[in-house]
């Protein structure tokens, strides 16, 4: 069946997101730095983000445990701009192109309610997404496979005419098990062969 339609994930497919980024301004030592990310402010903590809980909430028991951390803590949720470095190089010109192309685009995030606005008002492509699909709002993160279906229900094509860029192969391999398309995120050499090969983009476009 022929592709029809792009569906992106964002945090380090369009969006050069890492917590380090926003922590070396807190941390001058590397060592306190590796350890307050994944003792602290882990990827299990920020994932209940994700799930839609409230950051206020989420951070009480962490600010309890940790009151000489209190001031970092308190920027996981005030500094996203400072965790963001930009857009991944080639994923920004390929969005565009698919746009000039008539490509209907769609994104799936794991991403919390606190960010949405700066992450869809923020950056120049998501002015080309047709619908965002936000996990928060949804109460479900990937990769459960509720999301995917949720998905499909968002957006106009059938899931195998749509393919699906993420950077983690959990998320891909449960799209591809939901019935998307999908391809592992690995750059933007990759990502532009992976376009190019469904008929989405030609030698001429990027």
């Amino acid at each position: 069946m022929a592709t029809k339609a792009v569906l992106w994930d964002l945090g380090n497919v369009l969006l050069d997101w890492s917590p380090a980024y926003l922590y070396r301004e807190h941390f001058e030592d590397e060592g306190e730095l590796k350890h307050f990310l994944e003792e602290v402010c882990t990827m299990a903590w920020h994932a209940e983000h994700d799930r839609g809980v409230p950051m206020a909430e989420n951070r009480k028991h962490l600010i309890a445990q940790y009151p000489h951390y209190e001031e970092q803590i308190r920027a996981w949720e005030t500094g996203v701009d400072r965790m963001v470095s930009g857009t991944i190089p080639g994923t920004e010109q390929a969005m565009h192109a698919l746009n000039a192309r008539g490509v209907a685009q769609y994104a799936l995030t794991n991403l919390p309610a606190e960010w949405t606005d700066y992450v869809i008002n923020g950056f120049a492509p998501m002015k080309h997404m047709r619908d965002v699909v936000v996990s928060a709002h949804e109460g479900v993160i990937k990769p459960d496979r509720r999301i995917y279906e949720i998905t499909a229900d968002r957006i106009d094509f059938e899931p195998s005419e749509v393919v699906f860029f993420d950077d983690r192969a959990s998320n891909v391999e449960a799209a591809r098990a939901f019935g998307f398309d999908a391809e592992v995120f690995e750059g933007s050499k990759k990502l532009h062969a992976d376009l190019k090969k469904r008929g989405l983009l030609s030698e001429t476009d990027i």
